[in-house]
């Protein structure tokens, strides 16, 4: 168990760290390119879709053939995407690097696919906890990663920083080797597998799964929206990039302590109550910093409460998905739900582009964002956590 939490936090360090930071280069490529902000966003838009539709494939592969040959794949992805994310020049090639690329690269490479493992080798009673010690490595890789990359765009350029972080990129295929599993036992009693198709049917036909799909959309828009826009929203209110710096690694710090209590309370507490507490929380906190004024310590105390709601959504998600359906079709499963918060990512960020250029102002997305927390603290309540009945089958 110890060699994969340890290569499962790395790889998700790697992958969720470096992508943490895009919103750094929005200024500097914008400029240098004389494009719009609503160009850059829509490329980052596209790389959270298709991530999301990426996931579900990329899952599947992982349940069928082994986490190893997917994270492989995943990581010459993302080291070819951000090298031609340096290299475009136009806006449609900027969106097949920093977009498609990119986001199929993050389906190989993040949670839907270690959580698959994790949930495979990693007993049942302390499933919650590890999944919340891999999302906590995770959003560590976001805290350490930020002023690394601000750094690297300030001392090298921001293209030449794209290719050192595509070199670095290519440490996931050393790591993917910690995370190969041994093969699955045949099914004891001549009792049949269930078949991927079956287990999409049964998920869809479960009302909690459709619940928790339509909740996660909203962690999507919230967190891809002020991660990609929060550096350029700063700029515009005359703080320097030091501001955003800060800002983006307390949340990427306080995302640590998060995700790690999320996950062990998930261990003891209700997971929907939970999720509904996080989301209600989130609309609590992004209502009170649009009504107070912007100065940077009101930012610091913003990020610091963010951070800890940040990604403490995934453990208690991916663990209610092992929880009712067991660990066959995790990963294919995890990445259903998966596609949700993207389709959410990728109207957070092209939103929040869309209106800027047609008001010159993100206050609407904001109130968007509220609304759209109290909205997914009502969908996580009635979901329920039990097991669901396969009278054919045996349990997974």
């Amino acid at each position: 168990m110890t060699q994969v939490l340890l290569c499962g936090a790395a790889v998700v360090t790697l992958s969720m760290g470096i992508r943490h930071g895009f919103g750094l280069w929005l200024q500097p490529i914008t400029m240098d390119r004389g494009w719009t902000r609503e160009t850059f966003a829509f490329a980052l838009a596209v790389q959270n879709l298709a991530w999301g539709l990426a996931g579900p494939f990329a899952g599947a592969l992982a349940d069928r053939f082994g986490a190893f040959k997917v994270l492989i794949g995943g990581g010459l992805l993302y080291a070819l995407g951000l090298i031609t994310m340096a290299l475009a020049t136009s806006g449609l090639a900027f969106t097949g690097s920093a977009g498609l690329i990119l986001g199929m690269a993050q389906s190989g490479t993040t949670y839907a696919v270690v959580y698959g493992v994790i949930g495979r080798q990693v007993d049942p009673a302390k499933r919650s906890w590890a999944m919340g010690v891999t999302a906590a490595a995770g959003s560590f890789g976001q805290f350490l990663m930020v002023p690394v990359e601000t750094w690297l765009i300030g001392s090298a350029g921001w293209q030449n920083a794209l290719f050192i972080l595509g070199v670095a990129a290519l440490a996931i295929l050393p790591l993917a080797f910690g995370l190969r599993e041994p093969k699955q036992p045949a099914a004891a009693h001549g009792a049949a597998p269930q078949t991927l198709r079956e287990a999409l049917r049964e998920a869809f036909a479960h009302p909690p799964f459709l619940f928790l799909t339509a909740g996660y959309f909203v962690c999507g828009f919230h967190v891809v929206f002020i991660g990609v826009h929060m550096p350029s929203y700063l700029k515009d209110l005359g703080y320097g990039p030091e501001v955003a710096t800060v800002a983006l690694m307390l949340i990427g710090l306080f995302n640590v302590f998060g995700t790690y209590a999320s996950g062990a309370l998930g261990q003891r507490l209700a997971k929907r109550h939970i999720l509904a507490a996080i989301y209600g929380l989130r609309a609590l906190v992004i209502l009170v910093f649009v009504l107070v004024p912007v100065t940077p310590w009101t930012v610091y105390v913003f990020a610091a409460a963010m951070g800890l709601l940040w990604l403490s959504t995934v453990p208690p998600t991916n663990a209610i998905v092992a929880q009712i359906f067991g660990v066959r079709h995790m990963s294919m499963l995890g990445g259903i739900v998966f596609l949700s918060h993207q389709i959410g990512s990728f109207l957070g960020v092209w939103l929040g582009g869309r209106i800027y250029d047609a008001t010159g102002s993100y206050n609407l997305v904001w109130w968007i964002s509220v609304a759209l927390g109290i909205f997914a603290m009502l969908m996580n309540l009635p979901v329920r956590e039990t097991a669901i009945a396969r009278p054919a089958l045996k349990a997974a």
